[in-house]
């Protein structure tokens, strides 16, 4: 029994890395691993490198930061200040800890995930310090409460976003 539980998880954890997990399923329990900053593409969303050598775009859980460069929407007020906030906290090379939710993609196949860099929750910081939003994106909710309640601080205190635009969805 032991033997098929730790060779369960060995697999699991390969399937995670390399992207093949389904993306509407998830094992009960979530999964969490560590993996290296390759580059920040926005204030949301950035390309990690996981110990195997895949690399990964990665949509953080839970926040929506104002875009700063989508092809398809104008720049929006404060998406460059989030873009180079993320960009200062995780530079390339720094070494991150992921952890999954229910959902391994979203609809444009980027990996689903928090992440930590020591025991900094990055998700939490971009809401607290007002470079983004928070958003409940179901089924991915395990961290919902925290971001929410990091959004109530960051409008309260009027940083970031909530002092110079009238929300997150605001254009230039």
């Amino acid at each position: 029994m032991f033997q098929d539980t730790t060779i369960a998880i060995a697999c699991g954890v390969l399937l995670f890395t390399t992207g093949c997990i389904d993306s509407t399923t998830s094992s009960a329990s979530p999964d969490i691993e560590q993996a290296k900053v390759v580059y920040v593409v926005d204030g949301d969303t950035v390309e990690l490198e996981f110990d195997n050598g895949v690399k990964e775009n990665v949509r953080l859980i839970g926040i929506d930061a104002p875009e700063s460069r989508a092809r398809t929407r104008p720049v929006q007020c404060f998406g460059k200040e989030a873009s180079t906030f993320l960009t200062e906290l995780l530079p390339k090379g720094t070494v991150v800890t992921v952890e999954r939710d229910i959902e391994a993609r979203d609809q444009y196949e980027r990996l689903l995930l928090y992440i930590y860099l020591d025991d900094l929750f990055i998700n939490e910081e971009l809401v607290v310090k007002g470079f983004a939003d928070a958003a409940s994106y179901r089924p991915n909710t395990t961290k919902q409460d925290i971001l929410f309640d990091a959004l109530d601080k960051a409008k309260k205190d009027k940083v970031g976003l909530w002092a110079s635009c009238d929300g997150p969805d605001q254009p230039l």
